[in-house]
Parts: C-alpha cells; structure tokens; sequence
C-alpha cells in the first residue's frame, strides 16, 4: 500500500522541474504542456472520493489492482510518447489509476491492521503522502539529468509491478462488496464542484483570474458546493458524510492540511524553478539544493508522531506551522545567492512541515471507526491535493508574474544605462539587443570585445582618409605609413574604452537584473509571512490535551 500512496503523490510535482527539458524535447510551448502537469491535479482531486465509494460497491481489492493497472499503462504511455496530445492521455490514464490507487491505499492499510497497530499505520502512511509530494522535484531533476525525463514515468512502471505482484498474493479477491446504493447526485455534485475549482486554480494565470472563463468556473463550484452539501445532508448514503466536519479535532486536520501542504509545495515547486531559471544551476543541482527540506521530513515526522501524545495536538501543530513562518521570513530576506543560508532555511522548513504532517493523518481519524475513518481519509487526501493545487496556482501565478515584473524593470534599466554611452546609435541597439537576450536566455553576459575586425578596420580607414585630407597630396609613403600607425593606435585606444564602458555598464545591468530576478522570488515570501503566521492560530481548533486515539 505505501508503494502505492508513494507513486500517487510522487506523480503530483515530479514533472515540475522536467518541464523545460520535455518542452524542447517535444517542441511545444510551454502553457500547452502546462497542461501534462495540470490534467493530473485536476484528475485526481475530482475522481478521488466517488471512485473510492464505487469500490466499496465492486470490491476495494480487485478495484485496487485495477487501478494500478491503469496507473501502468498511463505511465508506459507517459513514458513512449512522442506528442502533447499523447503524454497528456498518457497523464490521464495516470490520474485515474491513481485517484484509485489512493484511497484504496489507505483503507486496505487501515482494515489489514488489528486496534493496537492502527495508528502507527495511518501516521505512517501520512508521512509518506507528504514525503513524495516533497521528493517529487529532487528525483524528477535527478532522473532528468542523469537518464531522460521519460524515467520519470518509466520508474512507476517496475515499482506499480512490484506492488501489483504483492496485491495478488496477499489480497482476498473474493471478498463480499458493500450493497449500499451508490449516491449518484452526490457522487456527480462533487465532481463537477472539484473540477471546477482545480482548473480555476491550475489555468488562472493562463486564462486571467478575472476572465469570464475563470470567474465563471469559481461560480460553478460555489453554486454545486451548495448543491452538493444541501444533497449530503439529506440523502441516507452520502458520498461524503458531514458529520466529519462536526468534529473539532477533524475540521483542525483538515484546514491544517490543505495550509501545511500549500506553504510546502510554495517552495519544492518554486525554488527549484528558481534555481535553474534564475540562477542557471542544472535540474540536478536544483534539486539536490532542496533535499534538505525531504531529509528533515523523513527525520521529524515520525518524531512528532510520537511526541503528540506527550505535548497535545495544539503545541505540537502550532510549532510546525512556527517554524514554517521563521522559514518563509528567511526566504522573503535572505541573500539566494548564499547557498549555505539557503540550505539552513530549507532545513527548518523540512522540520516545520515534518511535524505537522508526522501526527495530523492520524489527527484526522482520530476520532472515527469503521465507513467513517476510510471517508475521513478520502477527504484528507482529496484537501492536500487542494492545496498542492492552491501552492501551484497562487505560487506560479505570482512568480511568473513577478518575472513579467523583473524583466521590464530590467528592460527599462538597460535602456536608460546604454543611452550614456559615447557609440553609436547602432551599437547602442546591438548592445541593448544582446543584453535582453540574456534576460531570456539565461546567459552568461557579452564578451569583452564589442566591436569586430571589420569594424575596426573600417574606423581606421575612415580616420586614415579623414587625415590624409590635411596633408599634402605629394605626401611621401613613409609618412603615410606613419600617419597610418598612429591613426590605427589613437582607433585601438578609443575601442579599448569603449570596450571598457559597455563592459562596465553590462556589469552594472546585470547586478541590477539579478536583485531584480531575485526579488521576484523573494516577494512571493515577504507577501506571505503573514498568512504563514496566521496558519499557527489552526492549533486552536485542536483540543489542549491529545485524545486517546480510538478506532
């Protein structure tokens, strides 16, 4: 089952670093491959819950393996693909699987477990959801960079085997399904309520956020919401019982982990962007920069499982969501440029995310048995993909924003610079030419050496004739070739100034354009602090003292 959950949520943010290899790879413009990456979100999030429910109806273990046959063959497909059109089939195909895989994950492991194990399962099947989510951008820049991006999508294929070879010798095929009818309405409500919001969210930026499309859609999804819990409330089999939300210590999980999973994915999925089109690091080197954030998940998760029971829900969920503010107040300050601070901050935030998404799984099903604790798992699995969606759409959004922002700031700096400069007109246009190339090409800045030979023999001819036109016409070849000499010295040191000054004011461009690339990033962070800091009052829904768990 952790294979399982593994796979799912690697499959949400591995792709993000790979985009700029598999946008040359297949030739197509970056905002239709946006799409690739965004039929996923939007798949799982709306499939999760009313797939899970039909296999309560057909039979959770023979749908599970059916569903990790459909992750296969959408990652064989991923993998082959040639075309747009096919890899986002191929990431559809995944979707479903996955949107399967998932929930059926999390009951098959909760039921396959006696009261006394229970808890331990359900903290470390949590730990893995956000663990992958995490992992996502170091193995997709590793496999990037070392293999192809298609290994991206080839490495779920032996794992999904593997996984469907241990299904069929220990899972019971034969089992007795639910007769419970399913809740159509329900089941129909929260599909469309939940494609609505995750296209509105992944498209805003492409589409506008005040677009008649995007508006439209943030319409549809509060109308169906409506819909959808007045149908709940009155129907005997509810696709999503809202009894969950009566729940105080739920309710706290569940705002807790829509919160905790944006702020995460606000940086595995920016910062490595960042580092690879900002500060021209390799997809790998991109990658490894944030292992440490994975690193110290791995490490407190299990911790602050433990240390609940100790120390309460409310301390143990106010400190993570703490030392996830001190590490966006360090993103929104620090020098990027300074590796070693960069590391620290990840560090802390690794930490911050890792106690809160140690415990709150567990915190969510604390309180529930039986149709209840696998609806409460379903839910929390379909509110952190809301908030991957919500870190992606308000993330991107802005940092792509604040790069429109950065470049024209850049643009208008370079003008103004080049304009002092004593050359020509036309090379003052070459200059700024070249220099804006490097804005979007990621490149290294201009040679010392402006002006070519041809040019320089062309000044020296000019000069030459324009001197000669003082002399007299009976000027002996000796004194020519003199009057040449000096003409070509008094030419080489005029460029060699030259040369000086646009190095001079290409060095001062590119300081400008750099803290204006960098303060693209670090606003997103400063702009952010707050709503951080805020998530630490989320601790208050949770009661003093950490309830003994029952099941």
């Amino acid at each position: 089952m952790s294979i399982g959950i593994f796979l799912c949520m690697l499959d949400t943010t591995v792709m993000n670093v790979a985009l700029p290899t598999i946008q040359t790879s297949l030739n197509v413009k970056l905002n239709n491959l946006s799409w690739a990456l965004n039929i996923y979100t939007i798949l799982f999030a709306t499939l999760t819950i009313p797939l899970g429910k039909i296999a309560e109806r057909l039979g959770i273990n023979k749908t599970y393996i059916s569903g990790l046959i459909i992750f296969i063959v959408g990652s064989t497909f991923s993998a082959l693909t040639k075309t747009l059109p096919n890899l986002i089939l191929g990431r559809a195909l995944q979707s479903i699987g996955a949107a399967i895989v998932f929930p059926l994950s999390m009951s098959i492991g909760i039921a396959s477990t006696d009261l006394a194990t229970r808890k331990k399962v359900i903290a470390i099947l949590g730990i893995i959801q956000g663990l992958a989510a995490a992992l996502g951008p170091v193995i997709g820049g590793v496999l990037t960079q070392f293999l192809s991006w298609r290994w991206i999508f080839i490495i779920n294929i032996p794992l999904s085997i593997i996984s469907f070879s241990i299904c069929l010798s220990t899972l019971e095929l034969h089992e007795t399904p639910k007769k419970e009818p399913i809740d159509f309405w329900g089941s129909l409500l929260s599909m469309i309520s939940l494609f609505s919001l995750t296209l509105s969210l992944v498209q805003g930026r492409t589409w506008g956020w005040v677009s008649v499309r995007i508006i439209s859609l943030l319409t549809f999804f509060a109308i169906t919401l409506v819909l959808f819990i007045i149908h709940e409330n009155k129907t005997k089999y509810p696709m999503i019982p809202l009894e969950l939300f009566k729940n105080r210590e739920f309710t706290g999980s569940a705002i807790t982990i829509v919160l905790s999973n944006l702020f995460l994915v606000a940086v595995t999925v920016v910062l490595p962007t960042y580092f690879v089109k900002i500060q021209n690091k390799t997809e790998l080197e991109a990658a490894l920069l944030i292992t440490p954030i994975t690193g110290m998940i791995f490490i407190f998760s299990p911790l602050a499982a433990i240390l609940i029971d100790k120390l309460g829900s409310r301390a143990v969920i106010a400190t993570g969501f703490l030392l996830m503010t001190i590490s966006f107040i360090l993103f929104a300050t620090i020098n990027m440029n300074n590796l070693a601070l960069v590391i620290i901050t990840c560090l802390i935030l690794g930490i911050g995310y890792g106690i809160i998404a140690g415990p709150i799984t567990v915190l969510a099903a604390s309180d529930f048995k039986g149709s209840l604790l696998n609806a409460s798992q379903s839910v929390a699995g379909v509110l952190r993909q809301i908030g991957i969606s919500l870190a992606i759409a308000i993330y991107v959004t802005g940092l792509y924003g604040n790069l429109v922002t950065a470049k024209h700031n850049s643009v208008k700096y370079i003008k103004s610079e080049v304009a002092t400069l004593n050359i020509p007109q036309l090379k003052k246009q070459a200059v700024i030419d070249k220099s804006i190339y490097s804005l979007s090409h990621s490149a290294n800045g201009s040679s010392e050496k402006h002006f070519t030979s041809n040019e320089r023999e062309l000044l020296i001819h000019k000069n030459y004739e324009n001197a000669l036109l003082s002399q007299p016409t009976s000027l002996p070849k000796r004194a020519k070739v003199k009057i040449y000499s000096q003409v070509q010295a008094k030419v080489d040191k005029r460029l060699n100034n030259l040369n000086k000054q646009i190095n001079l004011t290409i060095t001062k461009i590119k300081s400008f354009a750099t803290n204006e690339y960098g303060k693209a990033f670090t606003k997103l962070y400063k702009y952010s602090i707050i709503f951080v800091a805020l998530s630490i009052l989320t601790s208050l829904l949770f009661p003093r003292k950490k309830n003994k768990t029952s099941y």
